[in-house]
């Protein structure tokens, strides 16, 4: 099952031990390299400080929030030394350009899908600017069809190009019955 970036950014985490909310989540930490979500910025319920949820506390994705065993999951930036790195990146992909390979612009991010067991990025949609989006609305990008993420933009393959490859071929015409 696939869930969009709204139903775990400015959610409540909440907690299975004492049944109340420990945190809310603010940003999720995206390691650019495979468009895994690593864990998420929260803000703690109790002291108000920024902590950090790893995927790996995440119990379970309900429609109230993100659910864990206890406020204790929650830990420090810098206590975090394996994620130093991407967190560091401060990757961000809402609002990140989109174009193809050939250099023509198709966007920007607004959304994206995420794999609800594995936290794997799936899609991305992208809005295209006034004129075309009066054209042909709101783009889809699937993850195999991502070439290349840099700090500054998405490429992905030309749309074009992935219809006319994945076009059936016709078969040829039957010859006629004498």
């Amino acid at each position: 099952m696939q869930v969009l970036s709204k139903s775990l950014l400015n959610r409540p985490v909440l907690s299975l031990r004492t049944g109340g909310i420990v945190a809310t989540t603010l940003q999720a930490i995206i390691n650019p390299n495979n468009l895994h979500i690593e864990g998420f910025y929260c803000q703690d319920s109790f002291d108000k400080k920024r902590l950090v949820l790893l995927t790996q506390d995440v119990r379970d994705l309900i429609p109230k929030g993100l659910v864990v065993n206890d406020h204790s999951v929650l830990s420090e930036p810098g206590d975090l030394v394996r994620l130093n790195e991407i967190m560091k990146l401060n990757f961000e992909l809402i609002g990140k350009p989109v174009v193809t390979q050939h250099k023509a612009r198709l966007g920007k991010v607004t959304d994206f899908a995420t794999d609800a067991v594995s936290l794997y990025i799936q899609k991305l949609y992208i809005s295209q600017s006034v004129f075309k989006s009066l054209a042909g609305g709101n783009m889809g990008i699937d993850r195999s069809q991502i070439i290349e993420i840099t700090s500054r933009k998405i490429v992905v393959q030309d749309p074009l190009q992935l219809s006319k490859v994945k076009a059936p071929a016709t078969a040829p015409s039957p010859a006629p019955a004498n």
